[in-house]
């Protein structure tokens, strides 16, 4: 029996120059005949781990991964202090998916996504509908300023001392303003010592709204300076531009989905994305099917498992139906 924890490699590689001065890299695992998929990752700007390549460790799939525009191994990086993030926007990763479909020479495969990559898994679903087989959404998320403000905001009720310190990060006089535009700010500065401080402190909010989940750990990513910037940095220019979307923009085109399958996985635990977005979203949506993983928050408990489960369910899925 094979074992779901064992490292799954890679057996194709490479970079893909798209425009703007951008280089994206990706990797394909699982087998070169099988049923295509592409692996959105969180964030924004969380990159591809190897955790996400076990989803396909179990055969049956040509899963394609990569890392978005300025994360992970892609170029240039937007942790960087001269980083322009000005093309770098939901549109230009949408613009990427297809580019790196066409360039693989995928006609149609199973979009899979995890928190932010559910977000733009779904823009990307709705611009090209006739691409996509079937979806696997984690951690649903929409993009919506209410999400947004219920992490960043809200959830100050949940953790009052952790928020504050959040909050003091920023000067006094945007402490009651759009707390990700006053990050992005500090982290676009020119003083070293406040951007990594920005960072820092962004990164320990991030760590402390998932908290809940069982058997959460922190996570060691942030302790790398590097990853810590560019993940600050992407995130807070995509939550102060509202995700780059209208709001409610997915919710409002869902009927673009019609036909295809989904099913989502949302954890019961999951503080930082209460369960209601999953809910409306699959009310919104009569081709999905909902799965609570009551053990699990933003991840953790079963929520792999039922990620692998669903994925497996689409597994004989007809690419040329």
């Amino acid at each position: 029996m094979e074992d779901r924890n064992s490292a799954v490699e890679p057996y194709d590689s490479g970079l893909l120059e798209v425009p703007d001065g951008h280089v994206l890299y990706w990797e394909t695992v699982g087998d070169p005949a099988g049923t295509p998929a592409v692996y959105l990752h969180g964030g924004p700007g969380a990159g591809c781990t190897r955790g996400a390549r076990r989803l396909f460790g179990l055969g049956g799939f040509r899963a394609v991964l990569f890392d978005q525009r300025g994360c992970g191994r892609s170029r240039p990086p937007a942790g960087e202090p001269d980083a322009d993030l000005s093309a770098n926007t939901t549109a230009h990763l949408v613009a990427d998916i297809e580019r790196l479909r066409e360039h693989l020479g995928i006609d149609r495969w199973i979009v899979v996504g995890n928190s932010w990559g559910v977000t733009l898994g779904l823009v990307y679903a709705q611009r090209h509908p006739e691409r996509v087989l079937a979806m696997v959404l984690g951690a649903v998320t929409t993009g919506t300023r209410r999400e947004i403000d219920w992490i960043t905001r809200d959830m100050g009720r949940v953790f009052p001392r952790e928020w504050e310190r959040f909050v003091a990060a920023v000067p006094a006089d945007e402490r009651d303003g759009d707390l990700c535009a006053a990050y992005a700010r500090l982290l676009a500065g020119p003083d070293p010592q406040t951007r990594e401080e920005a960072a820092r402190q962004w990164c320990a909010w991030e760590d402390t709204h998932v908290s809940l989940m069982p058997g959460w750990t922190p996570n060691p990513r942030y302790a790398d300076p590097a990853f810590r910037m560019t993940f600050a940095r992407l995130v807070t220019h995509y939550w102060s531009h509202g995700c780059f979307l209208a709001d409610d923009q997915v919710i409002d085109a869902m009927d673009r989905l019609s036909g295809i399958p989904a099913t989502l996985v949302h954890g019961r635990f999951d503080v930082s994305g209460p369960l209601d977005t999953a809910w409306r979203l699959h009310r919104a949506w009569p081709g999905s099917r909902l799965v609570v993983v009551d053990d699990a928050g933003h991840g953790g408990g079963g929520f792999t498992g039922e990620l692998i489960a669903a994925l497996r369910s689409f597994k004989a899925i007809d690419p040329s139906r």
